[in-house]
């Protein structure tokens, strides 16, 4: 049985019995620290055309944070199963799904690679326009003893192949879907990234974006996200969610979907309380109670609006 205390979290959430809750082990993960199994959850409607949210965290693990954003917003769901019977009625029409660790072996280890020193951030087939040899932060092959390592690019790690057939499954085939992942360990601000990480070209649902932006200004007019392209603040080599994107674009029929990441502006927790940076999680999580607390209330609010007009994507196109 694992350590790691956030699994225990998932699997308590994963107990819970509902008609409309589906939990499944999708694979798992060997390391020197063990084995970890990586779960995913499907919650509410199983037609494949019905609108998605998607919900991801632990990419990298030494970001605990975005897994526990995420295991707090489908606490949020689940709890709601109990006693809203407005919601259930619209998750009849409507999924959320979410793999709220996808790295267990990474967290596990305290690496935020995964175990095989890969970046599963920088690891799917795709080659960034514009960037220099000695930016090694966009992906870098010269080894795995260095941080930002690909691995081999002829195949995906077993975590993002994991991942990958999950949204296939779940969410390319929706009429309308969007999917967030959250991430910790740049700037000062929270950041709502959407694609391209890979390039400065426009990203094709532009228009979709802007009227998604316009509407969280509008319902939430003192928001705190900063809304950019992935590549306004860098380019990276082999972005899973560009991998995703354009696998599901080159292939669309008369759907939608758009991936975007939550970059928790972690830089501002460490502004305020600089022994962070003597520790391993310093600087990609809160450390003090009182803002940990409000890092996971904070974003609900948001989660929420993103199924809102999810489900409502005609106010969007």
């Amino acid at each position: 049985m694992s350590k790691l205390k956030e699994l225990k979290s998932i699997y308590k959430l994963g107990a819970f019995e509902h008609e409309l809750v589906r939990f499944q082990e999708l694979g798992s993960i060997s390391c020197s620290a063990g084995t970890y199994p990586v779960h995913g959850f499907s919650i509410g409607s199983q037609k494949p055309e019905s609108p998605v949210l998607g919900v991801f965290g632990g990419v990298h693990g030494l970001e605990r944070v975005g897994t526990h954003v995420t295991i707090t917003f489908l606490q949020h769901v689940i709890e709601r199963l109990n006693w809203d019977k407005d919601f259930i009625r619209f998750l009849e029409d409507f999924r959320i799904v979410s793999i709220p660790l996808i790295n267990p072996g990474g967290m596990a280890m305290l690496k935020r690679s995964n175990p095989n020193n890969v970046d599963l951030m920088r690891n799917a087939p795709i080659e960034a326009e514009g960037v220099k040899p000695w930016q090694l932060f966009s992906g870098q092959s010269i080894s795995p003893k260095l941080m930002w390592y690909r691995g081999n690019q002829d195949k995906l790690e077993k975590e993002n192949q994991i991942l990958v057939k999950f949204v296939q499954e779940e969410i390319l085939s929706s009429r309308f879907a969007m999917s967030i992942d959250i991430h910790s360990g740049f700037g000062l601000q929270d950041r709502l990234w959407y694609p391209y990480a890979k390039t400065d070209q426009a990203f094709p649902y532009e228009q979709i974006v802007k009227n998604f932006e316009k509407s969280l200004a509008r319902t939430y007019p003192y928001h705190i996200y900063k809304i950019e392209k992935q590549s306004d603040s860098y380019k990276i080599h082999g972005d899973i969610w560009d991998y995703l994107f354009d696998l599901h674009y080159n292939n669309r029929n008369d759907n939608y979907y758009i991936p975007w990441t939550l970059e928790l502006g972690s830089w501002r927790w460490v502004k305020k309380n600089p022994m962070q940076l003597f520790s391993v999680l310093g600087l990609f999580n809160p450390v003090e109670q009182h803002r940990y607390n409000r890092i996971m209330r904070r974003h609900i609010l948001l989660l929420s609006h993103y199924y809102r007009i999810v489900n409502n994507y005609d106010a969007l196109i």
